[in-house]
Formats: structure tokens, sequence, C-alpha cells
């Protein structure tokens, strides 16, 4: 029987297991991650306003575990040895036949003051922080921003940013308080959006002007003060800063023999194999992968790319071909609390509906249904 080992318990990682047991593979398959547990991070737009929990959206694993026969290893990976392996844990070595490394990415935290900001996809206690925070202010000026690895253009989560500005304004428009705030959006970059493409940034603009939300942009970022958004074009006082930085990889593939690439990802090709390594596969944000500027790092992507990986995996296993790719597509809803304006992108089209109230109850029915095959 083979081993394979799956590092993580995100999106690409649970998708990974699912379709190595869709496949019927006869194999011993390991997870490896601190905890037993999916966050569902799309989920934590909702916390501020309190439409969402901390437990509506930690989904215990053990059910999963069980029904998928997966042996949990409770540790965070630490490096990799012996051509991949042998991976590195905080509690032993675990060997394998096949390796999918799903683990995410890390965060840039280099501008100075970093410290002093909230960065909203680290997880569900940010997300509650920044509902904490907006309880204690009776007014006062909010922003709201991201920035990019200048070494890696796609290795960026802009999407979120739109819709926390976009859920807090309506929030506090509910609670008949926006009159006491100024909020601001900020981004080096001119054309907020782009990378969902031109119309959505005309869209998103639009709906900046609509809701008297200030736009600061085009101007590379300096850093931040407790108070304060400093950049090359200017600075501004804030009394509340959420700012997500750009992506890189884990800090654990420092101790490995992985190729990275320019902006500290993992190096893979169309097929999600790693470059130069026997049965080393990378789905989702771990990854850089071959395609259009624009290719988004998203949980959809995520689970397309994870699906490729294990075709492909299972294929090299078999010595048969492995040929299997994924398609770039950007699927997403940005949220407002109470409508949501869907943007899809691929090679070929790019498509943009307007705010609709429908589509914010399809997001909330597309995470009721995908929760359910991990309840």
């Amino acid at each position: 029987m083979k081993k394979i080992t799956v590092v993580g318990s995100g999106f690409a990682a649970l998708t990974a297991v699912r379709e190595l047991r869709k496949k019927k593979v006869d194999a011993e398959i390991t997870l490896v991650s601190p905890q037993p547990l999916f966050e569902y991070l799309p989920g934590i737009i909702w916390i501020p306003s309190g439409l969402r929990k901390a437990d509506d959206l930690r989904i215990p694993l053990q059910n999963f575990f069980q029904r998928m026969r997966v042996r949990h290893h409770p540790a965070a990976a630490t490096g990799l040895i012996d051509g991949g392996r042998t991976l590195l844990t905080e509690q032993g070595e675990i060997e394998n036949d096949g390796l999918l490394i799903c683990s995410g990415g890390r965060f840039l935290k280099k501008l100075p003051g970093i410290e002093h900001v909230i960065t909203p996809c680290e997880g569900i206690a940010a997300a509650e922080q920044i509902r904490d925070r907006l309880k204690e202010l009776q007014g006062g000026t909010i922003a709201i921003g991201f920035g990019g690895n200048p070494k890696e253009p796609n290795a960026m989560r802009g999407g979120p940013m739109f819709e926390f500005l976009f859920g807090i304004d309506q929030q506090l428009r509910r609670e008949g308080r926006r009159d006491k705030f100024r909020m601001i959006f900020f981004t080096p970059g001119e054309k907020p959006g782009q990378r969902l493409g031109p119309k959505a940034v005309e869209g998103l603009l639009r709906e900046m002007k609509k809701r008297d939300i200030d736009t600061h942009l085009g101007h590379k970022m300096k850093g931040f003060a407790e108070n304060r958004v400093m950049t090359e074009g200017g600075e501004f006082d804030a009394d509340l800063i959420l700012f997500m930085p750009g992506m890189t990889g884990n800090q654990w593939f420092d101790n490995s023999e992985l190729p990275r690439s320019p902006g500290g990802l993992i190096q893979a090709d169309a097929h999600c194999k790693v470059a130069g390594m026997e049965a080393v596969y990378v789905a989702g944000d771990s990854g850089s992968f071959p395609g259009p500027e624009w290719m988004p790092k998203q949980a959809h992507m995520a689970d397309l790319q994870a699906r490729a990986a294990v075709a492909n995996l299972i294929a090299e296993l078999r010595d048969q071909p492995a040929d299997a790719t994924f398609r770039a597509e950007l699927i997403c809803i940005v949220d407002s609390q109470n409508a949501g304006m869907l943007v899809t992108r691929t090679e070929k089209r790019n498509f943009m509906l307007p705010p609709m109230r429908l589509l914010h109850w399809v997001k909330r029915v597309y995470e009721w249904w995908y929760l359910q095959q991990y309840r």
C-alpha cells in the first residue's frame, strides 16, 4: 500500500483528500496540520456584523477523517528531506511515496509599523478584533486597503478587502452611525481590483463613490503608525486600519530542497508538479504556477489545482502519463452584507453582474453546501 502525505487542512488539502478517495486510491493517507480543524475563511467577512460567529466557521474534522480513512498527524511541518520522501514535523518524521503540499501562504509583514494594522485573512481572531474595535469606536476614520508581493504579482488577496469595505459601510448605515465615520480605501495600484478585470474596476469605483468612500490610489506604501497610513503620495490619519499585505511561502520551505519562485512560493508546472522532484505536488496558495497574471489566490482556484495535483500524483505512482492540468478561473461574489456583485474571469472572457440581493443569498447557500461535506 502506498503512503501519501498531505500537508495542510485548508481548501486544497481537503479537496485533495476527497479526490484521492473518490478515485479509490488504495493508499494510506496521512494529513499533517496543527489541529484537526477547517476554518472557512470566506465567511469571516460576516463576523464584524454578527451575521457569523466563530463556531459557525470552525469545522472539526475528526468525522471527516474517519469517513475518508485519514490518519491525522497533529503537528506543523518544519522541513523536507530525501528528495521529498521525508517530511519533517514538530512531532517527528513522516515518510511517503507521494507528497501533496497544501499548507497555504504567509503574509509579508515587512512594512514599518505593520503591527498597528489588522490583517483580516489571518483568520477568525482577526475578524473578531475588527468586530470589537467597531463596537468601541464612536466615530473617526476607517482605512481599508491591500498591497502585493512585488516579486510575485499574483501572490495577493484583494477581494476580501472590498467585502470588508462595503460590509462595514453597510453595517454602519444599518446601525445609524455611518455619518460619524470617514472611510478611505487605499492601495498602491491605480486601478483597484484590476485583476478582477476592467469591468470590475469600473463597478468597484462606482460603488465606492455611491457609498461616499474616499480613495487613495497609486502610491507606494511607506508604512504605518498607530493611527496613521503613510504612502509616497501622502499620509492620512485613521482610527482603524485594515490592511492585507502580499503573500509569500511558508517558513518551513526554507528548511527544504523545494525550488522557489522569486516571490518565495514553491515553483510548480502546469500539472502542479514541483519542479525537479518526483511525486511531489503543490496546490493552492503555497505554489507559483504558470498562467495569466490575474490568476487568483482563492479557494476556488485551490480546489481546481488540488484536483489536477491528485490526478497527476496517482498517474505518476502508477507509472502512467501525468498530464492533467487546471483551468485559470476567477469566480467571486463581492458581498456587502445585503447584496453581492458577481465577477467571473477566464482567459476568454470577463463578466460582471451589478450588486443584487439574490447574490448575497447565493453566497450564503454556497457556504452551507460547501461545509456540509466536512461536518
